[in-house]
């Protein structure tokens, strides 16, 4: 019998931050919850990350994850977009560090192929696929689809290296 393994999957980004979480034991995924921590438009930075920071926090109260899973940064032609990503970013692999969980983080090309099997598949190809292996997650947005995304991804990464070290 293959152990539950509770993930939380987490898409950052400084105006939206999607969130979701999955149970996978052995190849068997389960939609558990997800949603989007919306911080207000034209707060503070500070206050955007530290509302990004308190909605992560109660999300790992809530559904007490085993471990998590953050989309890693891709390269944006604007700098100061990338410094703000970067931030919740950080913010995003502290709040469940500081739980105690382990911290995976995936590529935007690894989670689309794991996903829907081409590194280049569109945000539509992700959430279709979503909702194809998650058929209880009901109507998504698009930052949401992308953190279940996240988690199916390390879902499927972590599977293997479970069966690797067995």
């Amino acid at each position: 019998m293959n152990a539950v393994i509770r993930i939380l999957g987490v898409d950052p980004g400084s105006a939206a931050t999607g969130w979701g979480v999955v149970e996978s034991s052995g190849a068997r995924l389960s939609y558990v919850a997800s949603g989007v921590i919306r911080p207000k438009r034209g707060s503070a930075p500070a206050q955007k990350l530290s509302v990004i920071f308190e909605g992560l926090r109660e999300l790992i109260a809530e559904f007490a994850p085993d471990e998590a899973a953050v989309e890693e940064t891709f390269v944006n032609a604007n700098p100061r977009d990338a410094l703000v990503l970067g931030q919740a970013r950080g913010v995003a692999l502290l709040a469940p560090g500081l739980a105690g969980l382990s911290v995976a983080e995936y590529a935007a090309n690894s989670v689309k192929k794991s996903v829907v099997g081409k590194g280049h598949a569109d945000k539509h190809q992700v959430a279709a696929m979503v909702k194809v292996l998650l058929p209880k997650c009901g109507t998504l947005a698009s930052d949401e689809a992308d953190a279940l995304a996240v988690a199916i991804c390390h879902a499927h990464h972590a599977g293997i290296r479970r069966l690797e070290a067995s």
